[in-house]
């Protein structure tokens, strides 16, 4: 028999901090709604994307002491749709919106994020940055409709934000879902796994940073000879 897509736990008693809790609460269904307001709706920076995926790969093995089932197919067509119809929404927001919003915004938070999008898409240009974001968390938030605010063309956008969406959505899945599947009752060790996921996210970035220091290191050196 297969899986629901909803599960069955009351949406009252919903964690929407706790990739867990609401997967137990919402199910497949869950997973598209939260991944598009993160990644669409500048209210949904918080949601916790990484975490969310991860942990659903996990629970389509079968192996998790929850309780809770699902199945991978329809988790990775919900998760991918909810993913890039969302980063389109953003983009849509911050064409017609222009920055107003992130300018109107009290939280720290969100206009740090809105900082570091702009530096990825000033230093990395169009196709790096949108699909390195995807990997930060807040920042893959702010890219989108930032992208938009900036005028960059909908088409290299779009190019970019699915193939970086794809990478992200399909990725964390299978990588919970390939640990799941190796591991039995890998879920009693989740948070620091989660944590691990986290840390592994940011590396793409980090890796970029490091190369970009020292091509800048490099270009000193050789004009100073």
């Amino acid at each position: 028999m297969s899986a629901p897509l909803f599960a069955t736990a009351s949406p009252l008693a919903v964690n929407v901090l706790d990739a867990q809790s609401l997967l137990a609460a919402f199910g497949v269904l869950g997973v598209g709604v939260v991944l598009f307001a993160e990644t669409g709706l500048l209210v949904g920076f918080f949601l916790p994307g990484d975490s969310l995926l991860f942990t659903a790969g996990l629970l389509c093995t079968g192996s998790s002491a929850t309780g809770v089932h699902l199945s991978l197919a329809p988790l990775l067509i919900v998760a991918v749709a909810g993913t890039l119809t969302g980063s389109q929404c953003g983009y849509l927001i911050g064409r017609k919106a222009g920055g107003a919003l992130l300018a109107r915004s009290r939280s720290a938070r969100l206009r740090e994020g809105a900082r570091r999008a702009e530096e990825l898409l000033a230093r990395y240009g169009i196709a790096k940055a949108i699909v390195l974001a995807r990997f930060v968390p807040v920042v893959r938030t702010v890219l989108n409709p930032m992208a938009g605010a900036l005028g960059v063309p909908a088409r290299s956008f779009t190019l970019w934000q699915v193939t970086g969406g794809l990478l992200w959505t399909v990725g964390l899945t299978l990588a919970g879902y390939a640990l799941g599947s190796s591991i039995p009752s890998v879920d009693r060790y989740l948070l620091p796994l989660v944590a691990l996921i986290v840390v592994l996210s940011l590396l793409p970035l980090l890796s970029e940073l490091l190369r970009s220091r020292r091509a800048a290191a490099g270009r000193r050196g050789g004009a100073g000879e």
